[in-house]
């Protein structure tokens, strides 16, 4: 008896041979096979289903939902997607073409068709029927939308259908529910989802009429992609580039950030070199020059990440951008007195040269500064320059902190020492 490959194993064989990947895809039962392709990443989607002939798409897509078989057929290309279609059973293939006119990337394209439409007058009995009908026909409990003349009045939730019966009417047990319209954007589908603490949002067409329904689930997968790429802007990886990629691969997407972040290194450097002669003298400054550099990275990056917080959520803008730029410079500024008196203490207890303690405490005071004016003020620029303001942003605060950082450094160890 063969062995049932579970989600785990799959993506584990996944991830330790690739080149099997196909033949350890198929001996996945179709009826789980639509359920674990849609949870690897777009690339290893892509590449699954590039070599599945049409037959083995109609057949798992078939076991699936058809939001999600709606996500699967958009990655397919749209002469292939009509004849996949056109083989798929009448339960799914109906709602599935109406899914398809949607683009992916709007409220529509989110939406599931799992819910039923009720007029807000009916009674508790006349309800029961429709759900049983509906779960007869789907096999699940839908959501249970009241309408009012074709037209949104909220939700009844499933419970209260197990404490009412009989000749009593539902409209008193309406609760409201968010909506919003189905050519609205992703940012604006989360945007409704925080602002009401609910489990889905109706999607609506032009004239008010329910298209369908997002579930919180596909929300927070959304939000949690989102978190993901912003990830790895922060760090100069391509939205493109997947864990399993080979090395070729992520070496083509990361060279680049790479190269510019060479040249800023060596920008930070040449500042240094003016300072040989110096350095040669006291040798320890050496010593105290990454913790400096350290110190000044990671403050900036502190900054970074808040103020892009901010922007996605748009609380501030280029224009509101000055008070924050201070506040930011202000935080570094105290955080310096505290830090610059911390190691100022070290390396004259280590060293026993009060003179040297004073340019190190007063060179961490400048860098946190300089890293709270860089780490607000970088981000601020590249939204005004349309840009993505957590692409790789990184690189030029970690460059204007060493910049500066060394130069204040091995400024004053020049003239004071």
């Amino acid at each position: 008896m063969a062995k049932k490959i579970t989600q785990n194993d799959f993506i584990y064989k996944t991830l330790s041979s690739p080149k099997e990947r196909m033949a350890v895809f198929r001996e996945i039962p179709v009826n789980n096979q639509g359920f674990v392709l849609l949870s690897l990443s777009n690339r290893v989607q892509q590449g699954i289903i590039t070599k599945l002939n049409d037959e083995e798409m109609t057949e798992l897509i078939n076991y699936l939902d058809p939001d999600e078989a709606t996500d699967l057929l958009q990655k397919v290309s749209t002469r292939r997607r009509r004849k996949i279609v056109e083989k798929l059973s009448e339960k799914i293939r109906e709602k599935v073409e109406f899914l398809l006119k949607f683009n992916p990337k709007t409220a529509a394209g989110m939406m599931s068709l799992d819910y039923t439409e009720v007029d807000k007058n009916i009674t508790f009995e006349e309800l029961s029927k429709i759900i049983q009908k509906h779960e007869k026909r789907t096999g699940k409990f839908p959501t249970i939308l009241a309408v009012k003349d074709g037209f949104l009045e909220g939700e009844l939730l499933g419970h209260v259908l197990a404490l009412h019966k009989g000749k009593e009417k539902i409209n008193n047990f309406i609760k409201k529910v968010p909506h919003i319209e189905y050519d609205r954007n992703e940012k604006e589908v989360i945007k409704v989802f925080k602002k009401n603490p609910h489990n889905k949002v109706v999607v609506l067409d032009k004239n008010k009429s329910i298209l369908g329904v997002i579930y919180s689930d596909d929300i927070l997968k959304l939000i949690e992609k989102q978190s993901a790429d912003n990830l790895r802007d922060f760090a100069g990886v391509s939205k493109e580039e997947d864990v399993l990629d080979s090395a070729l691969v992520k070496v083509k997407n990361r060279h680049k950030w790479l190269i510019i972040n060479l040249i800023t290194a060596f920008i930070a450097a040449s500042v240094v070199s003016f300072f040989q002669d110096t350095i040669s003298a006291f040798v320890l400054l050496a010593v105290y020059m990454p913790i400096i550099a350290g110190m000044g990275g990671n403050a900036g990056t502190q900054t970074l990440a808040v103020v892009v917080r901010g922007l996605a959520l748009k609380e501030i803008d280029i224009n509101t951008g000055k008070s924050v730029i201070i506040n930011e410079m202000l935080a570094g500024g105290i955080n310096g007195i505290i830090i610059g008196i911390l190691v100022a203490v070290i390396a004259f207890l280590l060293n026993k040269n009060p003179v040297f303690g004073l340019i190190v405490g007063i060179a961490m005071v400048t860098s946190l500064i300089i890293a709270g004016f860089f780490g607000a003020t970088i981000p601020l620029l590249m939204k005004k320059l349309g840009k993505d303001p957590a692409s790789s942003a990184t690189i030029f605060i970690t460059t204007a902190t060493d910049v500066f950082g060394f130069l204040v450094f091995l400024g004053l160890a020049t003239i004071m020492l």
